[in-house]
């Protein structure tokens, strides 16, 4: 399974993309702000590029979930739900919709999406993220 983000909206609060499988438009991400030089801890998107991911324990949220695995500079990157870029610390934040700074219906967007990739880990496919 590959999973394809292409970032779309930059703002000085979050950065917003659409995130399709396998070619097919599945929801929008929300991320925190694009930026270059220095990081900024919890408050900046993680770098482009092709990731695998795997479903591990997350002890933060106490349940398994979808994690981006060697991601330069960032640890714990998680797919999960959220609104808006005070609901990240680096991660991808899914939903149904989406408007300036916000997605929406994401714990919906995020059950569909997280089944998916269970479902690709399960059949032992490889999973993958390519985020430009």
């Amino acid at each position: 399974m590959h999973l394809a983000l292409k970032r779309t909206t930059f703002t000085n609060q979050s950065t917003i993309g659409q995130l399709s499988i396998n070619g097919q438009f599945e929801c929008y991400v929300l991320e925190d702000v694009v930026r270059k030089g220095e990081k900024v801890w919890g408050k900046t998107a993680i770098p482009k590029g092709t990731y695998n991911v795997q479903v591990t324990y997350s002890n933060r949220f106490k349940r398994l979930m979808p994690l981006l695995v060697n991601v330069p500079g960032f640890e714990g990157v998680r797919i999960h739900s959220g609104n808006t870029a005070a609901d990240t610390e680096g991660c991808l934040l899914v939903g149904k919709t989406q408007s300036t700074d916000f997605v929406g219906q994401s714990r919906d967007a995020y059950a569909v999406l997280y089944a998916q990739i269970k479902d690709a880990i399960d059949r032992r496919e490889p999973v993958t993220i390519t985020i430009s």
